[in-house]
């Protein structure tokens, strides 16, 4: 018996790469199930059986009690109760056994569910992180969020519980079925023949409430969403004195919710009801049809079998019942299934690139050889071509080359035309322009991101569909906007980007961007645990830290959106020194809205609605007195003597 199944990478292609119609949601659980818990789930049936027996043996000795004890025994004139006691003792060995069984098959479910969870909280995990960029930019976060607790949730109850009672129900009805079809012919008729409209019952009313408990889990996903959104930007909340606004807000989901949940739960739970009053009315027309087949005579019926029928009638309906009653989680576990698999259904972020990035050494004859070791010499390693079965190395330069790329986030709609760029190795090209008029995208290109609809890009002349995307992004270095930080230490944030770097190396990358000031002054240095996105840091010292998380990967190409945007002007000042010094020797792409950053670059593009409006040097731009003229005015950059 395993608890849970280590094979991660295993478990997240096998159970992710089932198409959505394949299964139905909860077979698709229950083969995960058994794929992983055969044993578990064939000794939990097995005591099932056995504590199902022995309730069976306890209710059948009914019969023989009445007919073979009891009446006996007052009509004696000097009763033996010793047969009576010997009865009684075996019955409660069995009765022991059966309570036994029943701990077992509990001790063991709960391992069954924990485990299950436990893979598919991994399995989602490991499939998520193969998803593109744009997945997680048309889903809310909290959305995904509620996948993982609401929704996984949801399947452990079932499992946990509503599996094991379903199956103790079928068996106890099985069972029961047959003693009573031994016991009385006429009697089983009407128990089956109410059974059915029992059944009939659930059926009808689960289908109406499974509709209502889709939407609960969508509303509840979307509360969670808005929980999430007002907890990060609570200060903003503040400042804006949008507190009343929210609440409102807060209030419509919630009754969103609630709305939803009730509907789920006010037809799911009449079930329990209206199947608990038809056993009351099947026990009632059984004992009044089984008096009369005694009083009427034609069937030899005795008053322990009439008992014992009654009794198993009970038997016979209470697991019906409670199937009903588990109808709610195993409704919601449907729901929440539906939701887990269809994340795992989303098609994961396509590679087909066979060239990949490799540490490179120089021989004395000038090729290139790959070596396992770092050596500051990268290369591109390209698949043999022609006869000589060799790979083929290529120096990485740096050299970025965009021509005639089209681009559009969804069909039909275009937001980049024509974009012609040629970065040359060891330049720095500058991208400004207003805000959507496409220069973060151009990035996001780069990286593959997103797949262009027309055009090519090449990095060293190879195709970046040709590349392997960990290869590619590896090396660029991006600097975002936006930063985030883990939870853990000022070291660990920094080796985030290049996990093999040493101590060493990530405090002289914090020195090369002007972060080893700051960084020491911290209660612990760079030992600081950093918790809550680096909540206790400055905007401008979380943005620090993640240009020395670039600086550490060491990357051929460098990406930088806005990285000193959030930085005073005159600790831009001291930072734009580690920068120039972080872009030696390496392709540089700049986003910025401050032209001052973007003064020294080698070509600066202008982007305008997604075309490039003009491209040059900064003087060469200030001399044509086009847009990026009017983006300088009042020209605060221009020297004595440039052009007015």
């Amino acid at each position: 018996m395993r608890p849970f199944d280590n094979n991660r990478q295993g478990a997240a292609t096998r159970y992710a790469a089932e198409s959505p119609t394949s299964r139905a949601p909860l077979w698709r659980l229950m083969r995960i199930i058994w794929s992983n818990y055969r044993f578990s789930l064939m000794t939990v049936a097995a005591c099932i059986v056995v504590t199902s027996l022995t309730t069976l043996a306890s209710t059948l000795f009914t019969r023989s009690l009445i007919d073979d004890y009891i009446a006996p025994l007052t009509a004696a004139a000097t009763p033996d109760y010793s047969p009576l006691a010997h009865t009684l003792g075996l019955l409660a060995t069995v009765l022991l056994i059966g309570v036994v069984c029943s701990y077992a098959h509990s001790r063991l479910m709960i391992n069954v569910s924990q485990g299950t969870m436990f893979t598919l909280r991994t399995s989602l995990f490991d499939h998520m992180q193969q998803l593109p960029v744009s997945y997680f930019d048309s889903n809310a976060h909290g959305k995904v969020m509620s996948t993982y607790t609401n929704d996984i949730d949801s399947l452990r109850q079932m499992i946990g519980s509503s599996l094991p009672q379903t199956l103790n129900s079928l068996i106890t009805i099985t069972a029961t079925l047959a003693s009573m079809l031994a016991l009385s012919l006429p009697l089983t008729a009407v128990s089956v023949v109410m059974a059915l409209v029992m059944a009939w019952t659930t059926t009808t009313l689960g289908k109406r409430s499974r509709t209502h408990f889709k939407t609960q889990q969508e509303k509840l996903a979307e509360v969670n969403g808005f929980i999430e959104e007002i907890v990060g930007g609570q200060r903003v909340v503040k400042v804006f004195n949008h507190e009343r606004q929210a609440a409102e807000q807060f209030e419509r989901l919630n009754e969103q919710l609630r709305a939803s949940t009730y509907d789920a739960n006010r037809i799911a739970n009449i079930v329990m009801p209206v199947n608990g009053n038809l056993g009351h009315l099947t026990y009632v027309l059984i004992a009044v049809m089984g008096a009369w087949l005694i009083l009427d005579g034609h069937i030899d019926l005795s008053l322990g079998t009439l008992v014992a029928f009654l009794t198993l009638n009970k038997s016979f309906a209470r697991p019906i019942a409670n199937v009903s009653q588990q109808i709610n989680s195993v409704l919601n576990a449907s729901v929440g299934a539906e939701r887990v698999f269809s994340l795992m259904d989303e098609p994961a972020e396509v590679d087909d690139g066979d060239v990949t990035l490799v540490n490179a050494v120089e021989t004395s004859d000038g090729f290139l050889m790959p070596t396992p070791l770092p050596t500051g010499l990268w290369a591109w390693q390209v698949p043999a071509e022609g006869k000589d079965g060799r790979p083929r190395f290529v120096k990485v330069d740096g050299g970025v080359e965009l021509r005639d790329v089209d681009f559009g986030y969804v069909p039909g709609k275009t937001v980049l035309h024509d974009i012609d760029i040629n970065a040359m190795p060891d330049w720095k090209i500058a991208f400004v322009g207003g805000t959507g008029a496409g220069k973060t995208t151009v990035t996001n290109l780069i990286n593959r991101f997103y797949e262009i609809q027309h055009g090519s890009i090449t990095i060293d002349g190879i195709p970046v569909s040709r590349i392997q995307k960990r290869s590619l992004r590896r090396a660029l270095g991006m600097v975002l906007q936006q930063t985030h930080l883990f939870t853990g230490s000022v070291l660990d944030n920094i080796r985030y980007g290049r996990l093999d770097a040493t101590d060493q190396d990530c405090i002289e990358a914090a020195k090369l961007v002007g972060a080893d000031g700051f960084i020491r002054r911290l209660s612990d240095g760079y030992h600081t645990v950093l918790t809550d996105d680096g909540g206790n840091l400055s905007h401008g010292e979380r943005q620090l830290l993640a240009i020395a998380r670039a600086a550490v990967a060491d990357p051929p190409v460098l990406i930088l959106d806005e990285a000193t945007s959030s930085i005073d002007t005159r600790t831009e000042r001291f930072v734009q020194r580690g920068m120039d010094t972080l872009m030696k020797g390496r392709t540089t792409f700049v986003i910025a809205h401050r032209l001052s950053t973007v003064r020294g670059a080698d070509c600066i593009i202008v982007l305008d609605h997604g075309r490039i409006a003009e491209q040059g040097t900064h003087n060469d731009l200030l001399a044509r007195r086009g847009l990026y003229y009017n983006l300088a005015s009042p020209h605060p950059l221009l020297k004595e003597g440039e052009p007015q």
